[in-house]
């Protein structure tokens, strides 16, 4: 038996005996996490390498949109990297994939009027249909449940999007050419829609360090490939990794509250009313990085660099990418003129020089 195979059993097996505790134990709070553990991946597809939509120049473009309005700005941060058009959306079923954790409100999860926004948007340029989906995690209940608690159901179906839950469905193999993963197995609710939009929120994570754009495929992966059952040393060098077998076009980024100490379940938490947009998920990741180190708050980030920390690094090696910020330009536009927003983006800029 292969090495990878013996890893993968080994974690099933864990997770088989987790469950099995955690059910007598009541430490579920819904069968929702149990009936993951019993299904495997069904089919397989290749892998597809990062293609970034969002340049000009040979650099990944990030917009910084400052506001109130959440559905203008959406549109100005997408409008400045190039426009939905890129993609395109018109015509096709588009899935919004937000981080939805658990039950607690934003930045612990993303905001649920930036959900209603980015959904109302996709409409207005022409989806045909738009989905809302993510898997919370392993012991915070099911996923349907804690998007009716955080609002983000209620967001979606206002907007006219339908909500989905990726443990209700099945999973797609995907081979990829890791370190520490051979194979992601991937919900299948990407491979059966035209595009899927990145929708996380920016905070800082005690086991992963942060949480942006990187991390937030994990709710979209099964719980056998959690990063603490595949290596719990190399936690963020696997989440990295997770993101060879899928690469989002397009990163809405919520910036609205940002968590800048402590995570992933709460935290110290700093009103900024940002709204970030990219192609590139490093780019956008160091961008969020920069304003969570600004804030002075968060001792991983104290004596480094955003572009040290080590799902940066290994994303970097994996070119998933920009390299550096030579390789990335950022837009910036205050739409409300705010007094803070100039000397917060002079400080993200200096932190990534």
């Amino acid at each position: 038996m292969k090495t990878q195979d013996k890893k993968k059993v080994t974690r099933r097996g864990f997770l088989f005996l987790l469950a099995a505790v955690g059910a007598a134990f009541g430490l579920f709070r819904s069968c929702h996490s149990l009936k993951v553990f019993f299904k495997s991946a069904e089919s397989k597809a290749p892998a597809e390498g990062p293609r970034n939509l969002y340049t000009r120049g040979g650099k990944s473009l990030v917009s910084v949109v400052g506001g109130r309005d959440l559905g203008e700005m959406v549109e100005r941060a997408v409008s400045l990297i190039g426009g939905f058009d890129r993609m395109p959306v018109r015509g096709k079923r588009i899935l919004v994939k937000p981080n939805v954790v658990g039950a607690r409100s934003n930045p612990t999860t993303t905001n649920p009027a930036l959900v209603g926004a980015v959904v109302e948007r996709l409409f207005h340029h022409g989806a045909a249909e738009v989905l809302v989906g993510d898997m919370s995690a392993l012991i915070r209940g099911g996923t349907a449940k804690n998007m009716e608690k955080t609002g983000i159901a209620a967001a979606a179906r206002r907007a006219g999007a339908e909500t989905v839950s990726f443990e209700d469905h099945g999973w797609v193999a995907v081979e990829v050419e890791g370190r520490y993963l051979e194979q992601v197995e991937v919900t299948d609710r990407f491979f059966e829609v035209d595009r899927v939009i990145n929708l996380p929120v920016i905070k800082t994570h005690r086991y992963a360090g942060y949480s942006i754009c990187l991390k937030n495929l994990v709710g979209a992966t099964h719980f056998s490939q959690r990063p603490y059952l595949v290596d719990r040393a190399h936690w963020e060098e696997v989440v990295a990794e997770l993101n060879l077998a899928f690469s989002f076009p397009l990163h809405i980024v919520d910036g609205t509250r940002i968590m800048v100490e402590g995570g992933p379940w709460e935290g110290t938490a700093k009103e900024t009313h940002l709204v970030l947009a990219g192609g590139d998920p490093l780019a956008c990741d160091v961008v969020g990085l920069a304003m969570i180190k600004s804030f002075g708050r968060w001792e991983r980030l104290a004596s480094r660099s955003p572009w040290e920390m080590r799902q940066v690094k290994r994303a970097m090696e994996l070119g998933l990418g920009a390299a550096d910020s030579a390789q990335m330009e950022i837009l910036e536009e205050s739409l409300d003129r705010d007094p803070d927003f100039s000397p917060l983006m002079r400080r993200v800029r200096t932190l990534l020089a």
